[in-house]
């Protein structure tokens, strides 16, 4: 009779935590989307200043250029100063006239340019955060087309953005 006891009192433990748990779903569901709606509407980040006459260029391929399945883009830069995603000044502020590179692939349009610069698979936008200035590309055959936007520490391009001349290249079968 003991363990009759025992498991009657188990279970109206169990439904009495399953009441509180139900209680707290309807407090804590409003609040987080009451957060989240905030922060939806929150401000856009500060874009950080590029510098007068900062340039941002593609060195290789060349524009109309035929290449192999496999080739090496090389990124150009005047200007400005390269330096790794992330990295700010010791009192958190970024470092003036520096960024990193992205690459858009076959981008018909720019991206938002007062948001950070973010893809959604590896080859839409390619984020270069610890400050390379090349990359092998492996394409498929066909046309397709380059483009290089330098970014701020938290990805979002400068003002005024730094982007270069969009580049079309032919991939060789």
């Amino acid at each position: 009779m003991g363990s009759d006891n025992t498991k009657k009192t188990e279970h109206q433990n169990i439904q009495l935590l399953m009441k509180l748990m139900r209680s707290l779903c309807w407090v804590i569901l409003p609040a987080l989307l009451l957060a989240s709606s905030a922060f939806a509407q929150e401000e856009k980040p500060k874009r950080n200043a590029s510098a007068p006459g900062a340039k941002v260029y593609i060195v290789r391929p060349t524009d109309g250029k035929t290449v192999k399945r496999k080739f090496k883009v090389i990124f150009g830069l005047t200007g400005m100063g390269i330096c790794p995603a992330g990295l700010t000044a010791g009192d958190g502020t970024p470092f003036p006239n520096s960024g990193h590179h992205h690459l858009l692939i076959d981008h018909a349009e720019l991206p938002a340019l007062d948001v950070p610069l973010i893809g959604d698979k590896p080859t839409d936008i390619m984020h270069f955060g610890k400050g390379q200035t090349e990359v092998m590309l492996d394409l498929p055959p066909g046309k397709h087309t380059l483009q290089l936007i330098f970014a701020d520490y938290a990805h979002v391009p400068h003002n005024p953005p730094v982007i270069s001349k969009k580049i079309t290249v032919t991939v060789e079968d």
